[in-house]
């Protein structure tokens, strides 16, 4: 053991001996499962330390359970289909999806994702994650596409899905219909414009609007039933300025009268009112905005114009015809996609939904199912469930992603869906055999959208339950309960590689024991998506919950207190240039002093505070090897002596509070026990209260020596077992040093608590401890007082308490004080005296230092 820890040499090692030995491993750790719902990150280019943050608590609530004797299930999944995936090879690569046939693009897609994953994984292992890397899976892979496959047909049969032309939310930056889920609120300046129509008779009607671009989109003027200014419009006309085409004039309650002019019009569509007043009153659909976002053909000036430059020519126009009374400056919140920040348009598309909001009571049931840490989390998935306003729409329109695995007749509109056994399936790829059969007609179509991603996020328990399956039945020669094929190899078949072609998963009985799995880590801000879609599928093929615990991060603010994102230039923490400058448990440290739920700004005055801790420990370690190294029994001593049994009960108390806080998931606060115990009890105190006894052997009871060896060596253990999930590579080499000639297990990982050291309770003995170390602290603090070295040894010591009894029970301790104060002599009194100003006094001790 060398005399400073060299963090990148030893990091690596440990990494070494965990992929070489499978530490990690389900066969190498056996007990009840602990199954994590690991979150996929999306494969768009790079990790930011956001990532860091929110994986490394997964992973020591993972190591803690492992230790606790269950055996982890912690599989790691990539969500590389769908938009952001496409993104980002349009981005690196210089291209576009239309300039190229649709699989050539799809290949380019899966050689950028695959080639982002070994970096992901590599950066992972950097930081210590202790997932199942053998058991990776991707959301794009064959093994998740026929899955997300399955679903979509069994909830299609079941009716929970449906398809629908029908208005949507559409972004025209991304050219992709999206959910509601999708959608942030930005505040953008705009103006309110007073806009004058005209009724049958020629009269002025005023309309007060923000969105003038879509007068040719115009198909009714509504007014309030109660507002008297307008009852005499009922059932008349008005003509739409510039445009000219006629429109009825109707009612609703829905319009503010105090809002503008009271008068307003409906276009399709302008917001989610346009909408609803459009199948209210069934108006005509009239599109102005293409699905590229430009203005259509058939409105007229504005034709191949976008939002901007088409408003700005309506208010040109209107301003020379006199038609614009007014603007009003203002700031109104806007819709817009939460990935590319561009304002959301509303379109009719024949879209596949699945329906939310006749279950929305059942969503609501199903999270008070579920432990929610920290608990006021619960409350924001209630508030979306509450407020939801559409059903969930999951056709996109885009090119990298999951296929509906359907085709469409073409005279009949029938559809037709795939069958079980043909899935994972591309319908653009593989043509319709036969004919309809609702009509007969030849003209069978393929469904040309893909899959929103949440879409098949959302099945990731189920995804993660074909991969355990395939990983615990990967000896055994029979896999086809599990629709897999069977496997003769001695090497494991990936989750990629195993094709579940046989048999429905959603019919599997098995599922049903692994789901609920055990825990959901994810962050606060897909709460909405993927926390609730992962709860209305399980719901929808169970009626169950997916998880019994879901476990809610925060995010890592920048200096401007914005989130850190990849999307954002606020990210200078390069996880792999931070890995260059601290060590990976450093890092790992200051994650782990973050509170669930909530936002932490980054900060470097924790990572230094993670290298002293780390520099203390492999002190502490140091100091202690040659001392355990020469114990010469492991059996418990039937006396260990008082500063030993308070030692024992310290540790024993902290490690109650320690499991305490980690099965509330709080592993911050577990932190702060294991770091009181360490700095103040075990390095402060003990250390200094055993250091002379164990330099000086031969002034002490040999059996009293044994007994302290035997001690550091088991609450040593206990401390490493403590730290293990926060600092693994740290406390793995200090094991590899001091424990593994002596202890059976080879990794400090595999180790359990309740194997270790029983909980020891010396209350007395710990309350007289207390007060002896209260007593050579006030020693030490005159010795600094008088700018004496501690080591100045003393003539005699003079101690003066009032408490006789207290001086009885010290005095059995005489060795022990003289050794850590270095006093020849002790003198110990009972009375009260005056203290001058050269002595030190506390509740229970004065002391008179003769040197």
């Amino acid at each position: 053991m060398d005399k400073q820890y060299e963090s990148s040499t030893n990091e690596i090692r440990a990494q070494q001996k965990w992929a070489s030995e499978n530490t990690y491993s389900l066969e190498n750790n056996p007990g009840l499962p602990f199954t994590i719902d690991t979150p996929p990150p999306t494969v768009s280019g790079s990790l930011h330390i956001g990532h860091i943050f929110s994986y490394t608590q997964t992973d020591i609530i993972a190591r803690y359970k492992r230790m606790n004797g269950f055996s982890v299930f912690y599989p790691f999944g990539f969500d590389d289909n769908g938009l952001p995936t496409e993104r980002y090879v349009e981005k690196k690569r210089e291209i576009r999806p239309t300039d190229m046939p649709r699989s050539e693009f799809i290949k380019i897609c899966l050689e950028e994702s695959h080639a982002v994953e070994k970096t992901f994984v590599h950066l992972w292992q950097r930081m210590g994650l202790s997932a199942n890397f053998d058991s990776c899976y991707s959301t794009i892979s064959d093994l998740a596409r026929k899955i997300s496959q399955e679903s979509f047909i069994t909830l299609y049969k079941k009716g929970f899905i449906y398809r629908k032309h029908e208005p949507a939310l559409y972004c025209t930056a991304c050219r992709t219909s999206v959910a509601q889920a999708e959608l942030d609120d930005a505040q953008k300046p705009s103006f309110f414009n007073d806009i004058v129509f005209k009724d049958a008779q020629g009269n002025d009607l005023i309309i007060g609007t923000t969105r003038p671009e879509l007068l040719p989109s115009c198909v009714a003027l509504i007014f309030n039933p109660k507002d008297e200014r307008y009852l005499h419009l009922r059932g008349k006309q008005a003509t739409v300025p510039l445009f000219g085409h006629h429109v009825p004039i109707l009612e609703d309650e829905k319009v503010d009268i105090e809002k503008g002019t009271g008068l307003v019009m409906c276009c399709t569509f302008g917001d989610k009112t346009d909408i609803e007043w459009y199948k209210k009153f069934k108006l005509p659909y009239k599109q102005s905005i293409g699905l590229d976002g430009r203005w259509a053909a058939d409105t007229g000036f504005l034709a191949g114009l976008k939002v901007e430059q088409a408003r700005t020519q309506v208010i040109e126009k209107l301003r020379e015809a006199g038609l614009l009374l007014r603007q009003v400056a203002l700031n109104h919140s806007v819709n817009v996609h939460e990935r590319c920040k561009k304002e959301i348009e509303f379109v009719a598309l024949e879209q596949w939904f699945v329906s939310i909001l006749d279950h929305k009571q059942q969503f609501l049931d199903m999270a008070d199912q579920i432990n929610w840490y920290p608990g006021f989390m619960k409350a924001r998935y209630r508030d979306w469930v509450e407020h939801l306003g559409w059903d969930w729409c999951i056709s996109r329109q885009r090119f990298f992603g999951i296929p509906f695995p359907a085709w469409h007749c073409k005279k009949c509109k029938h559809i037709i869906l795939a069958d079980i056994a043909q899935l994972p399936v591309d319908p653009q790829e593989v043509a319709y055999k036969g004919a309809c059969e609702k009509c007969g007609s030849s003209e069978v179509v393929p469904d040309t959208d893909v899959m929103d991603t949440w879409n098949t996020s959302s099945i990731s328990p189920y995804i993660c339950f074909a991969v355990y399956s395939s990983l615990r039945l990967s000896t055994s020669s029979d896999l086809a309960s599990y629709g897999g094929q069977a496997s003769h190899s001695t090497k494991k078949p990936t989750p990629s590689s195993l094709s579940l072609v046989e048999g429905s998963l959603f019919d599997n009985p098995e599922v049903n024991t692994f789901i609920p799995m055990s825990m959901r880590p994810q962050a606060h801000d897909i709460i909405r998506t993927w926390a609730f879609d992962t709860i209305v599928k399980s719901w929808m093929h169970h009626e169950s919950i997916p998880w019994k615990s879901i476990v809610i991060s925060g995010h890592v603010l920048a200096d401007s207190k914005e989130k850190i994102s990849k999307s954002k230039d606020n990210s200078p923490l390069v996880p792999e240039n931070l890995l260059k400058t601290y060590p990976a448990d450093v890092v790992r440290y200051w994650t782990a002093t973050g509170s669930l739920g909530q936002d932490v700004a980054f900060s470097e005055n924790q990572l230094k505070i993670g290298l002293r801790l780390m520099t203390k420990m492999w002190n502490a370690f140091w100091f202690t090897k040659e001392h355990v190294g020469l114990l010469k029994s492991h059996t418990k001593p039937a006396q260990v002596g008082d500063i030993n049994e308070w030692l024992l009960h310290s540790v024993s108390h902290t490690f109650e509070s320690y499991t305490k806080y980690f099965e509330q998931q709080e592993f911050g606060l577990a932190l702060q026990q294991i770091e009181r115990f360490f700095w103040h009890d075990f390095c402060d105190n003990y250390l200094e209260l055993v250091k002379n006894q164990l330099f000086n052997p031969q002034e002490y009871d040999a059996q009293q020596v044994e007994s302290t060896r035997w001690t550091l060596y088991n609450v040593g253990l206990r401390i490493l077992q403590m730290y293990a999930p926060y600092m693994p590579h740290l406390t793995e080499t200090i094991y590899g040093h001091l424990y593994t000639q002596h202890e059976k297990i080879k990794s400090i990982h595999q180790t359990k608590f309740n194997h270790v050291q029983q909980l020891y309770v010396f209350a007395q003995t710990a309350d007289i401890m207390e007060r002896i170390i209260a007593l050579t602290a006030n020693v030490r603090k005159v010795k600094t007082e008088k700018q004496l070295s501690l080591k100045t040894p003393l003539e005699s010591l003079t101690v003066y308490t009032n408490d006789e009894n207290l001086r009885d029970h010290v005095k059995k301790h005489d060795q022990l004080i003289r050794g850590i104060t270095q006093a020849k002599v002790i003198h110990y009194k009972v009375e009260n005296i005056e203290i001058s100003e050269l002595e030190q006094q506390d509740e229970l001790w004065h002391a008179r230092l003769n040197y």
